[in-house]
C-alpha cells in the first residue's frame, strides 16, 4: 500500500526527522506538512499547508481529505506551563483536528508522538502524563482505521538536520552507553520513522508502543 501521509510539527526536531524518513522512503508516495510556518524543505513529494490557527481548520479542511496516514509530531514541553494551558495545546489540539481527519479519511491510521511515563489511568500526581494519557485513550475511540501512540523514550537525533534542539550536543555521547545499560529505553529518530510508516504498512496489535515495540516495528520491512 502506498502511504500518503500528514505530517505535524516538522519545525521541530521529532517532525522534522519522521519527515525525513518518509522522503526517502519509497512505500510513501505523498506527504502534506501541515504547520503554522514552512518546515523549509522542498522536495517532489512533499506539500506544505500554512495554517495560523490549529483550533479552527475549517477553511482548509477540504484540503486534509484523500490520505491514510497522519503522523502527528506536533507537541510542547509542560516545563512551566500550567495545566489549563498545557491541557489546550496538547489535548484540545490534538484532538480537534483528528476529530476533523476521522471524519474525512475513514481509512487512516494515525500515530501519536506521546512519550514514557504516560499516564493511561489519567490519574496520576504528575499533570503532563495525565493529559497525555487522556490524549492517548480519546484519540483510539476516534473512528480511524488504527491508532498508534508512540511512547519514546530518549531519542537520539538524526546527523545534519537542521532542528535537533542544542542540547543533544552534549548529551549525544551518552547514546552508545545507554544503548549498551538502557538498550529498551533509548531509540533513534530513524527508528521512530521507521515504526510509524511501518504501522501503516503493517500495523501491529498494540495500541500504545513502548520503546521496545518501536524498536521491533522499526525493524520490520
Amino acid at each position: 500500500m502506498m502511504i500518503r501521509a500528514i505530517i505535524t510539527g516538522a519545525t521541530g526536531m521529532v517532525g522534522e526527522g519522521v519527515l525525513h524518513e518518509c522522503l526517502q522512503h519509497p512505500d510513501v508516495e505523498h506527504i502534506l506538512v501541515v504547520g503554522r510556518k514552512t518546515c523549509g524543505v522542498i522536495h517532489p513529494k512533499l506539500t506544505e499547508l500554512l495554517v495560523p490557527d490549529f483550533y479552527d481548520l475549517s477553511a482548509v479542511a477540504g484540503q486534509l481529505t484523500g490520505y491514510n496516514a497522519c503522523f502527528f509530531c506536533l507537541g510542547v514541553s509542560s516545563v512551566g506551563m500550567n495545566e489549563r494551558d498545557y491541557y489546550r495545546a496538547t489535548y484540545t489540539l490534538t484532538i480537534h483536528m483528528a476529530t476533523l481527519l476521522s471524519q474525512r479519511n475513514g481509512g487512516m491510521t494515525f500515530c501519536y508522538v506521546s512519550g514514557v511515563g504516560t499516564d493511561s489511568t489519567e490519574m496520576g500526581s504528575s499533570m503532563w502524563a495525565r493529559v497525555k494519557g487522556k490524549t492517548e485513550n480519546d484519540l483510539m475511540a476516534l473512528p480511524f482505521k488504527q491508532v498508534y501512540n508512540f511512547r519514546p523514550g530518549y531519542i537520539h537525533p538524526t546527523p545534519g538536520l537542521k532542528n535537533t534542539k542544542s542540547y543533544y550536543r552534549y548529551l549525544s555521547w551518552l547514546y552508545p552507553v545507554l544503548r549498551r545499560l538502557l538498550p529498551n529505553s533509548v531509540i533513534t529518530l530513524r527508528q521512530l520513522g521507521l515504526a510509524m510508516i511501518h504501522s501503516v504498512d503493517n500495523g501491529t496489535q498494540k495500541r500504545v508502543l513502548e520503546v521496545k515495540d518501536i524498536l521491533a516495528l522499526a525493524g520490520k520491512s
